[in-house]
């Protein structure tokens, strides 16, 4: 259902559903949202890679499970409903930079997974699509993350048409941080990472908090206040004081030992 390798700091984590194309079900959103959750904990992993074993990156919800949420209540729907957008909001919440790792189709709730990770590298000939419209549904639950990375104008269209869309607009609306050719993709992924494992452990928490922060928001009195408060409280933390110690000594800080 999942593989997980960490090595050197960085946790790969990947859909292992590949006869199905990664669809997932009620039972792979809670062993992905346990697994996020568990990486999140572990002090040894910096960064954490999403990514699918097979031809695909996910296909958005197992039919089986569809058709088994076909016969439940508003109740049992909703409690499902609920675990997904947990899995999605524990997987946007994460301490770790995090990076999707597109390297084929993602579909409907596949689309959620890319827009909920910090980074989403891909390659041109990956395959987008928002169906939910097609099937009389709507992509409610990933919609907080998709619109935050297309913008709403391009969201009414994607959401509205159902197109399939490759990866080339997808980098164009948002959707992906960078392409790349297949042959490169996973040397594209080592170079980020390398970056993101220098950062100190801490700021890298923080700073994903500070953009959560600035961006909803009014730059006012009120936000110019908190950003003040929070380069105050890093200056002063122990990690920060040894980044500035390992600058000014010329010396790698203690987090890259």
């Amino acid at each position: 259902m999942l593989k997980l390798d960490v090595t050197g700091g960085v946790a790969r984590l990947s859909l292992d559903r590949p006869e199905i194309r990664n669809a997932f079900d009620d039972a792979l959103i809670a062993a992905l949202t346990q697994a996020l959750r568990a990486l999140d904990a572990d002090d040894k992993v910096r960064a954490v890679v999403l990514a699918g074993n097979g031809p695909a990156f996910c296909a958005g919800a197992d039919l089986n499970w569809m058709q088994r949420m076909a016969g439940y209540s508003y109740e049992q729907n909703l409690a499902d409903a609920r675990a997904l957008a947990a899995m999605l909001k524990t997987l946007d919440r994460m301490r770790k930079p995090t990076l999707a790792r597109v390297h084929g189709p993602a579909f409907a709730g596949g689309v959620g997974l890319v827009a909920a990770c910090d980074i989403a590298v891909g390659v041109p000939e990956a395959k987008f699509c928002l169906s939910e419209a097609k099937l009389g549904l709507s992509p409610a639950t990933i919609s907080p993350y998709v619109v935050r990375c297309m913008g709403e104008r391009m969201a009414r269209r994607y959401f509205l048409t159902t197109e399939v869309f490759d990866g080339i607009e997808a980098h164009r609306v948002g959707l992906l941080s960078h392409i790349s050719p297949s042959e490169k993709l996973d040397g594209e992924i080592d170079k980020m990472l390398e970056h993101l494992v220098q950062g100190g452990p801490e700021a890298l928490a923080k700073i994903k908090d500070l953009i959560r922060a600035v961006s909803s928001g009014h730059v006012g009195d009120e936000m110019i206040e908190d950003t003040a408060r929070r380069i105050a409280e890093i200056r002063v933390s122990s990690e920060g004081r040894e980044g500035i110690a390992s600058f000014l000594e010329k010396r790698k800080p203690g987090w890259t030992r």
